[in-house]
């Protein structure tokens, strides 16, 4: 995609949806019948994929299904909704709902949720991260790409606002040259492997969203300050599947001159991104986001869908030095007061449902679609790929096995 694709303005909390031989085509005044795939003790509904849909007008939840019965009579009070399953295929053969969200964190399901989605023709609205292994998640695209189906990923903060215009000042020069991304996981109890799986995807999407795609990723995985063998692999909690390591370093080369994201500026200019995680004695959760340094100055965001994004125009970066002082990016612009009051996810996950609804409407993909959610998982598991090569992973993966069952 583009870069001025990315650039349109848009107004905060709506999405124009526009009609262009819609696939699925609806009338203005319809409403698509939603159904919502939960689990309750074992990933339950997410963070909020639920309830969106009744901030939605043009949706009505006609069915939720849950395999524990408490979880489910709970969500269909929530939801409103007039059925209730136990199984989620019975739900959606009786259903047939045009949009499904597959909300449990879990990622042992995600794979077999969203395969029987794609079934029954159903576009989804998915959890992140995508799933546990990049074998599931070719089955996921292949399956979706059968039928023209759409799947929208819960990474809320390529979705924000104030995003798109950290994104326009780069694309305007603002920055200069990019030459390097830092990103860092929350280091809490999760530290290491775990970190990069279930936190890692934002910061690898966001890596992708504003530098392109790697080419190669070169990395460490340490436990206790030994690099991570066989004996060191254990399973992860709540369904992530493989995990290793309390410490990991990865550098990723990203070529300008190919990148989607860019147009213009210097294609000889190395572009290089970097993530670290460890379990952190002070500062836990404080530095989770990504650090951009271009040769002009330095943008910093978290993540959200309303992120605090700052930016200072030092090429030393040594705004401490220089006295240059930090502006604030808001949704409103730079150094604009912010204007918006709703910062919750609900927030963020109004705007990916809306997106979804424009992309199924305009066939094309949603801003955070099936391919850049395989991609995050991608960057996630040439971490252990290049550990286990002792060697730069080159993308694409041509192992799509997780590379930590090959140690």
């Amino acid at each position: 995609m583009k870069r001025r694709d990315f650039m349109r303005k848009t107004t905060v909390g709506l999405v124009t949806l526009a009609s262009a031989r819609p696939n699925r085509a609806r009338a203005r005044d319809s409403k698509y019948k939603i159904a919502v795939i939960g689990r309750t003790g074992r990933g339950n509904y997410g963070h909020g994929l639920d309830v969106v849909w009744k901030d939605i007008d043009r949706a009505q939840i006609v069915a939720v299904a849950d395999e524990n019965a408490k979880g489910l009579a709970a969500a269909a009070k929530r939801l409103d909704a007039p059925r209730a399953y136990a199984d989620y295929r019975r739900m959606l053969e009786k259903e047939r709902p045009q949009i499904v969200s597959v909300a449990p964190r879990w990622l042992d399901c995600h794979r077999d949720m969203v395969l029987a989605c794609a079934e029954f023709g159903c576009h989804v609205f998915l959890e992140k991260p995508i799933c546990q292994t990049l074998e599931q998640a070719d089955e996921m695209v292949a399956a979706l790409e059968a039928k023209n189906l759409k799947l929208a990923i819960a990474h809320q903060t390529r979705y924000s606002p104030t995003v798109q215009h950290a994104q326009r000042l780069i694309a305007e020069g603002g920055l200069g040259d990019i030459v390097e991304l830092r990103g860092r996981g929350k280091e809490d109890r999760r530290g290491g492997g775990e970190d990069l799986m279930v936190l890692g995807t934002h910061i690898m999407d966001l890596m992708r969203l504003f530098a392109g795609d790697p080419k190669w990723c070169f990395a460490r995985v340490l436990e206790n300050g030994k690099p991570v063998t066989k004996n060191d692999v254990r399973e992860g909690a709540e369904g992530i599947g493989p995990l290793a390591g309390d410490e990991i370093h990865a550098m990723y080369h990203v070529s300008r001159a190919s990148g989607p994201r860019f147009e213009g500026g210097t294609p000889s200019t190395p572009t290089m991104g970097y993530f670290s995680t460890h379990r952190a004695k002070d500062g836990a959760s404080k530095r989770f986001g990504l650090t951009i340094y271009g040769t002009k100055g330095i943008l910093t965001t978290t993540t959200g869908a309303l992120p605090e994004v700052w930016f200072v125009e030092d090429p030393s970066w040594q705004p401490g030095k220089s006295k240059v002082r930090w502006k604030q990016i808001s949704s409103a612009g730079i150094d604009q007061p912010e204007t918006q009051t709703d910062v919750g996810q609900a927030f963020g996950n109004r705007l990916i449902a809306l997106d979804l609804i424009r992309a199924i409407e305009t066939n094309t993909q949603p801003k955070g679609g099936i391919y850049d959610g395989r991609a995050a998982l991608e960057m996630i598991l040439a971490v252990y790929e290049s550990h286990r090569l002792n060697a730069p992973a080159t993308f694409p993966l041509k192992n799509r096995r997780h590379p930590l069952t090959l140690l």
